[in-house]
């Protein structure tokens, strides 16, 4: 078995696009050598930011030979009169002539088109080496990626200029040219530590001879050594490292060799809020912070940066980098003392010249329609109970909730707006509730962020995000397939979540009325009402649909309570947010434990038939619609009781016994009754008697939805 080991030299790739490229051939690279019949052992890339390789373990030499069976044209275009004793026609003549086949070797299949010609073709295996000449310029060339840039005179676009390609077939060189650079075994050294050729004999011996040559081309290794080092270094001075995820993964790709250093800067600097010194060393210079290990939440005045130079200057390396840092924290200090100069509420004039949307004005007028929109959001909750009080601390928090965008601060790091604004309001004077709200009305920023858990940060993040939504719909501009430039999506998301986490019932249709009933006012809906509302109800719906997805609830009960096509069945679980959760969640449970089938038929039955009268969908008083003195059969009057005795504003356990209860009394009238019956009286007794049980069933599921 062979081994084949492609890489590509280039000068230093943003780590971001390593990454993805690394995926992109991880999944790539073995669909196109199983569909070119080259089976392996092992498939492993490699990444730097100087090189992408692939090393491809246990190849055969060659293909191994085959036999194909080819369709041909249909038995009446192959032959003369469509006889297989007769003359074969151009059309099959072409078809053997093409494909190699002496029309000996033809044969006639019935398929479930018809009669057809088929043949059996040899097919000889080519060279692996041969193949994989095709298959690796096409790797290279196929990268998806942003910023791609051209560089001399060639065509291909690839993020950075390519300097040398490395292609081995064992030992084997493998000729591949891109914009002229011809493949070779060469390959580079790290710049500084190995600045020179490295020679690479064969294909399995890629990975130890870069490691000589101080280049760990191991995106994995390069991380746990990374690991390792931080921990081993923060643990001499009593510190724990924060090693946030998306920071490691960076730097892994920015290093090739990498040695952890510690570097310090004055204690004074820890006087700033800790988002401004976490940001300043995380977002802007890639340092991972240093807390104390005794107190979690101490930060130490020092750092870990993560080089790539030589280990042998670690001193010097943290003695620049102390620099760096230590003027970045003494203009972060600057901004800070500077704004907390002046009262939080000073810097609201200044939202008048900051502008949210052309069409909807700055943000000092999103700021009084978030004001407007928590107190629809309080009325809109009816299992929320608040006092004056909180409303007048909700009303606080949302005028000052965007006040530190203005800031020197966050002008400087945009990263740290609500951060920034609870420090300011407490050191204001503000009541810690409203500051506790301006930092968490962005909560949750995406997937898997923390929600609010303040009252006023849960109000003012569903109003923030009622406001844009809204907004943006009334504009007409809904996103479609994966742009979503005013993270209309997320903010959609955030709304139900924080419902559905707090167990709000929240009844969105009221709520989103009254608040577009605000934009008509001011004559900012740019569609008319009714479609913007039916555009938003469907997105709520989508929302909704794809959380419960990941909550693991199947599909079909996913729009057994949402509403599948049903617009006022959807209106009816959004009147009640947290019922739509309650109740999917419910379902699930039912259909583990076999509830769900065993009164899947009837219920069914019922509801279908049940189209056919003129009873409304949330009926559910048996006598205002049923004449008792035309129940005549036996099974009628039966149904008629067994309705009668449903439980009226039941939980969910109680609808479910209900309906578990009614099955059997429903399949006998089914048995026993005529539904259709010729007299319209009956008829209409008994379609209004299934009715009811389709509406009182509704309040769990359309049941229609459900798929047995």
């Amino acid at each position: 078995m062979a081994s084949f080991l492609l890489e590509v030299g280039t000068e230093e790739l943003p780590a971001s696009f390593i990454v993805d490229a690394l995926r992109q051939w991880q999944e790539r690279i073995p669909k196109n050598l199983d569909e070119h019949q080259l089976t392996t052992s092992k498939v492993t890339v490699y990444g730097t930011p100087r090189r992408l390789a692939v090393l491809i373990e246990g190849l055969p030499i060659q293909q191994s030979d085959r036999t194909v069976e080819l369709k041909g044209p249909a038995l009446g275009s192959a032959f003369v009169n469509g006889d297989p004793q007769g003359e074969p026609t151009k059309a099959l003549l072409g078809f053997a002539k093409s494909k190699g086949i002496d029309l000996q070797n033809i044969v006639v299949k019935e398929t479930d088109k018809g009669a057809f010609v088929f043949a059996n073709q040899q097919i000889i295996g080519r060279e692996t080496a041969d193949i994989l000449q095709e298959l690796a310029v096409s790797w290279i060339t196929s990268l998806e990626g942003k910023r791609l840039m051209r560089w001399g005179n060639g065509d291909l676009k690839f993020p950075r200029p390519i300097r040398w390609l490395v292609a081995l077939f064992d030992s084997e060189i493998l000729s591949i040219s891109l914009e002229n650079v011809q493949s070779d075994r060469i390959s580079q050294g790290h710049r500084v530590l190995h600045p020179r050729p490295v020679i690479i004999d064969t294909a399995k011996d890629y990975v130890a001879t870069l490691r000589e040559a101080f280049v760990i081309v191991d995106g994995k290794e390069r991380t746990t050594h990374i690991v390792t080092q931080i921990n081993s270094i923060v643990e001499l001075f009593g510190g724990a490292a924060d090693i946030p995820d998306d920071l490691l993964e960076e730097v892994t790709y920015l290093v090739e060799f990498p040695t952890a250093v510690i570097g310090e800067f004055e204690r004074e600097f820890l006087d700033l809020p800790q988002p401004v010194i976490k940001t300043e060393m995380v977002s802007h210079q890639r340092y991972f912070p240093v807390h104390s290990f005794k107190n979690p939440e101490q930060l130490l005045p020092r750092f870990i940066t993560i080089s790539n130079g030589d280990p042998d200057k670690s001193r010097l390396i943290a003695a620049g980098n102390g620099r760096v840092i230590r003027a970045r924290l003494s203009d972060g200090k600057f901004f800070y003392d500077s704004d907390r100069a002046v009262h939080l509420e000073t810097f609201l004039p200044l939202l008048e010249k900051v502008t949210f949307q052309a069409q909807l004005g700055s943000v000092s007028d999103k700021v009084t329609r978030i004001r407007a929109i928590a107190q629809l959001v309080v009325a809109a909750i009816a299992n929320l109970e608040v006092t004056e009080a909180d409303l007048t601390l909700i009303d606080r928090t949302a005028q000052l909730a965007k006040a530190d965008l203005v800031t020197q601060m966050v002008k400087e790091f945009p990263e740290l707006q609500g951060q920034m604004g609870y420090y300011y309001a407490i050191s204001s004077d503000e009541p810690l509730a409203v500051a506790t709200g301006i930092r968490e009305h962005y909560q949750p920023k995406g997937a898997g962020d923390a929600l609010p858990t303040s009252l006023t940060g849960k109000i003012v993040a569903i109003s923030d995000r009622i406001d844009t939504l809204v907004g943006i719909f009334g504009l007409g501009i809904i996103p479609t397939g994966s742009s979503d430039p005013f993270a209309l999506r997320r903010a959609a998301t955030g709304v139900v979540q924080i419902a559905w986490d707090n167990e709000f019932a929240l009844d969105l249709p009221k709520l989103l009325q009254a608040a577009i009933a605000i934009y008509a006012d001011q004559n900012l809906l740019a569609k008319p009402a009714e479609n913007v509302l039916e555009n938003l109800y469907k997105w709520f719906k989508q929302r909704c649909d794809t959380i419960l997805a990941e909550q693991g609830i199947e599909y079909d009960l996913v729009d057994a309570v949402t509403g599948n096509d049903d617009l006022d069945y959807t209106l009816q679980g959004l009147s009640s947010l947290i019922r739509i959760k309650e109740r999917a969640h419910f379902l699930q449970k039912s259909r583990e434990g076999a509830t769900l089938g065993a009164i899947y038929e009837p219920i069914v039955r019922a509801s279908r038939l049940a189209a056919q009268g003129d009873l409304d969908s949330t009926t559910v008083d048996v006598q205002t619609v049923v004449t008792t003195a035309k129940l005549t059969e036996p099974a009628e009057q039966a149904l008629y009781q067994a309705i009668a005795a449903l439980p009226h504003q039941p939980s969910d356990e109680q609808l479910m016994e209900g309906i578990k209860a009614i099955a059997p009394v429903l399949a006998k009238f089914f048995d026993d009754v005529l539904v259709m019956a010729d007299d319209p009286e009956v008829r209409k007794n008994r379609l209004n008697m299934l009715g009811l049980i389709r509406n009182y069933s509704r309040q769990l599921a359309n049941f229609s939805s459900i798929l047995k």
